[in-house]
């Protein structure tokens, strides 16, 4: 069975409620999370560090003023319900008992559906015999409130913004609510990610402690990671925490530049707008704002080692030693595929930084290109384009991301 029948099948299973759901070779499971980093978000009076003893009082204001409307996209994040308490998924071999092997599957930016990545889960599961764990990143897929999907109201909301900004380019009905947030606020973006990285670390915990009923406690971890998701995986591979990454290998799918280098502005990621805006606060003006804020000061500049490294990751020219040598550390862990047609992360810009500026960081990287129109938030069309072409396609990158894998 190819990718394209694979995918139709799969994402039937998925918003399935049957309680047993089971497909080919192997079963999915829905799984209950609380988070207990929600914390950390704007929204609330002061931030708190347990690991460093430190507290700090939110010192921006909870909006920008940019782009505002007085609608439900502008919750505080601390009370966003969906946030906190979420159901993530896992795709194991069929008739397994604890898994010992485990595969984080972590999605791209401004995501709210899991079906691309549910035929990628299965082929690793297959190949693998791990668990492959489908987690969402905060305020995304299952994490985010249904109105912000709501087809009528978001497109009314993007009908307003481009009155609001006349010379704004790809506003649509998709990314408008992510949009709307981040332009309001860009910060959320850090402390978002922030909250995060400590849900996985949580989940792991958990699993050491023997919780999961489908991974062994004692389970080796990788990580595959897709666009925006590669940050996270990078930051958790790096940081290695507790050793529980030490082994672990990191597959990075349309990822791996540094943010500065990277144009996410797209009818399904964020408009230009907002793209300038998170552009300026992570790249343009971080420093200074690092000054003035003593909570991001601590998280970003202070003793905080998944800080440090995802600041290194945000300016190509800022830090560059550094994260080069964390590159350098672990380059028979990491694997790169980039995307020819990629206009939002490009193969160049992922070889620049992975490879580094001399060219001397071992990471290897394969860059395909496939006979049929893609874009990089979605390399395996089902629709318009010839199946038997996509089915190829998707079959000799995840022979490769296997090979990576099991060698």
């Amino acid at each position: 069975m190819g990718y394209s029948n694979n995918y139709a099948a799969l994402k039937e299973l998925f918003s399935s409620p049957e309680t047993r759901k089971e497909f080919d070779s192997i079963e999915l499971h829905d799984l209950k999370f609380v988070s207990e980093s929600f914390g950390i978000l704007p929204g609330i009076e002061e931030y708190k560090c347990n690991t460093h003893n430190v507290t700090s009082k939110e010192e921006l204001s909870f909006y920008s003023g940019n782009g505002i409307a007085n609608n439900s996209v502008h919750i505080k994040d601390i009370f966003v319900k969906e946030n906190r308490s979420f159901n993530y998924q896992i795709v194991k071999p069929k008739g397994t008992d604890k898994v010992k092997r485990v595969v984080f599957m972590f999605h791209g930016f401004n995501e709210r559906d899991w079906s691309k990545y549910l035929p990628w889960a299965k082929a690793i599961s297959d190949g693998t015999k791990s668990a492959v764990v489908l987690f969402p990143i905060a305020f995304h897929m299952q994490r985010a409130p249904k109105e912000w999907s709501n087809t009528r109201e978001m497109y009314k909301l993007s009908e307003e913004r481009k009155q609001m900004y006349p010379t704004i380019k790809n506003s649509s009905l998709t990314n408008v609510a992510v949009s709307m947030r981040l332009h309001a606020m860009p910060h959320r973006a850090l402390w978002s990610g922030l909250q995060t990285y400590n849900d996985v670390l949580q989940l792991v915990k958990d699993i050491k402690k023997g919780n999961n009923i489908h991974i062994d406690r004692d389970a080796h971890f990788d990580m595959f990671s897709f666009s925006i998701g590669g940050f996270l995986a990078q930051v958790l591979k790096m940081t290695n925490y507790n050793n529980y990454f030490e082994t672990s290998k990191v597959c990075l799918f349309c990822s791996g530049a540094t943010f500065n280098n990277q144009a996410p502005s797209s009818k399904f990621i964020l408009d230009s707008e907002t793209d300038a805006a998170l552009y300026a606060y992570l790249v343009k003006d971080l420093d200074e704002t690092i000054e003035k804020d003593h909570a991001l000061r601590h998280y970003l500049k202070g003793e905080f080692l998944p800080g440090k490294i995802f600041y290194a990751m945000l300016d190509y020219n800022k830090e560059r030693e550094y994260r080069e040598s964390m590159l350098k550390k672990y380059e028979d862990q990491i694997y790169a595929v980039s995307l020819t047609k990629d206009d939002i992360v490009r193969p160049q810009d992922i070889e620049h930084t992975l490879k580094g500026a001399n060219g001397d960081i071992n990471i290897l990287i394969d860059e395909l290109d496939f006979e049929y129109n893609y874009i990089h938030e979605n390399p395996f069309p089902v629709m318009g384009v010839d199946p038997k072409k996509v089915d190829e396609s998707f079959e000799i990158m995840f022979e490769k991301v296997l090979s990576f894998y099991n060698e």
